[in-house]
């Protein structure tokens, strides 16, 4: 039986990283390791676009664990009061984690479907004072909508507020540049399009909100996720505590993979061109009405299928017993929205594939 993930994390792995994975891992408190660590930190600033006075962490831990630590460990209740962009669950969640912490903010809502445009992010400011920072998914990976970075940037400049992007399902995916687009805090997940197993992630601070941090006093949150500490070892190639250690070289082989293979620019094209040709290959069905795509921006890395008249959660259910994994959504859209993956080891082939299956399910 055909096994294959469509999904958008874990993605389908490269057969050279499964090779890496299956290796003993080396003990990790060791000039050798430090140096592993170092260039995987120096390949990620370079793919990113970040200067050289950035400060990149290697955290592991889930995405939502990068989240809580930028939020929480960055911003407090005594000094900072944030704008959150709430397209879908996963902007919902960072309002959630502001909440938890009692950090002061206020919500830019819109219904699924709709697209962000600035007279939301107006409306959610309004007249108020005090507002120190923006948090947002680039690519709201609930939805598939990918954001107006340059719009975003200019707002936060406008506004004078530290720019946190969560790229978790953007990065290497969709163009982006830390320093062009003056993002603050960018928050990176293994298992997106870097098609590594879960649990390792990584934050890159700029120096600006790196030292409002300091020069605040921010008190850490958790004793496990403290950016000082954080800094204190990254400076000599090492973590507080023991970091997903095999998950690490395989970053240090995927990294040096694509940089060899053209860099950001060529992983966002080979992206794009997988999710163009799975579109196109749809239009039969969306002509039929049996799946339309959502009016917004799409990001590379997902296309959504919108179900009309429902009957998203009974494809899903049919693919997953043919080995083939979609996301499905959950709450109100979960009879209609499926979400396909363009990351990982995906090929033209695949996507052929996926859509005879989808037609042999709908038709």
């Amino acid at each position: 039986m055909t096994q294959k993930l469509f999904t958008l994390g874990p993605a389908e792995m490269h057969g050279y990283t499964r090779g890496a994975l299956s290796e003993q891992i080396p003990y990790f408190r060791t000039e050798e390791f430090s140096q592993i660590n170092i260039e995987c930190m120096e390949r990620l600033r370079r793919l990113a676009g970040a200067p050289d006075d950035t400060h990149v962490y290697l955290l592991a831990c889930s995405g939502t664990g990068a989240m809580e630590a930028v939020v929480a460990g960055c911003f407090s209740g005594a000094h900072d009061r944030l704008l959150v962009i709430d397209g879908g669950s996963f902007g919902r969640r960072f309002a959630e984690i502001a909440t938890h912490h009692e950090i002061p903010h206020e919500a830019a809502t819109f219904s699924f479907g709709e697209t962000l445009k600035l007279d939301v992010l107006d409306a959610a400011i309004g007249s108020a004072e005090g507002f120190t920072g923006m948090l947002v998914n680039i690519h709201e990976t609930s939805t598939g909508q990918l954001y107006d970075r340059g719009m975003l940037a200019s707002f936060c400049g406008e506004h004078g507020l530290y720019f946190v992007c969560d790229a978790i399902g953007s990065f290497l995916a969709d163009p982006l540049d830390f320093e062009k687009d003056g993002i603050d805090a960018l928050i990176i997940s293994s298992q997106k399009a870097l098609a590594l197993p879960p649990g390792l992630s990584a934050v890159i601070l700029s120096d600006r909100l790196f030292r409002k941090m300091s020069d605040q006093g921010i008190k850490p949150f958790s004793y496990y996720f403290d950016f000082k500490q954080a800094e204190e070892n990254a400076v000599r190639g090492q973590t507080p505590f023991t970091p997903p250690v095999g998950i690490i070289m395989a970053l240090r082989e995927r990294l040096e993979r694509i940089e060899n293979e053209g860099g950001t620019e060529a992983s966002v094209a080979r992206t794009k061109e997988l999710a163009k040709d799975f579109r196109e290959r749809l239009k039969p069905l969306i002509e039929r009405k049996l799946v339309v795509l959502s009016p917004y921006v799409l990001s590379n890395a997902c296309t959504p299928l919108v179900f009309i008249n429902g009957g998203a959660k009974d494809a899903c259910q049919k693919l997953s017993q043919n080995g083939v994994w979609l996301n499905p959504n959950g709450g109100p859209l979960e009879d209609v929205v499926l979400r396909v993956g363009h990351l990982g080891d995906l090929t033209l082939d695949d996507n052929a594939m996926l859509v005879e299956m989808l037609s042999d399910i709908l038709l």
